[in-house]
């Protein structure tokens, strides 16, 4: 399951949050090498954009939850289908 996430983080001075923005680097990394994140940037300005692929919406929220413990944001969630998937709903 594919899933576009949008992080906006709450107001807070950048240095405040500098070393747990670095941990968050890290966490996505890990993420990016298991195959649970296709992808992830850094939006301009502050918060972040990932492409989850998880099994569950489950595995979602865990990871969801693991991002709110280090970086205290709202999200954008988008579920997203594969280009396979849409050109055979198409037929």
């Amino acid at each position: 399951m594919l899933y576009l996430v949008v992080s906006t983080p709450h107001p807070s001075k950048p240095e405040d949050v500098k070393g747990v923005r670095a941990k968050w680097w890290a966490w996505a990394e890990d993420l990016k090498s298991e195959g649970k994140a296709l992808c992830y940037f850094a939006r301009v300005g502050r918060g972040a954009v990932v492409i989850f692929d998880v099994t569950s919406n489950d595995e979602l929220h865990e990871l969801l939850t693991e991002w709110l413990n280090m970086v205290p944001v709202t999200f954008d969630t988008y579920p997203l289908v594969s280009r396979e998937q849409a050109l055979q709903s198409l037929k």
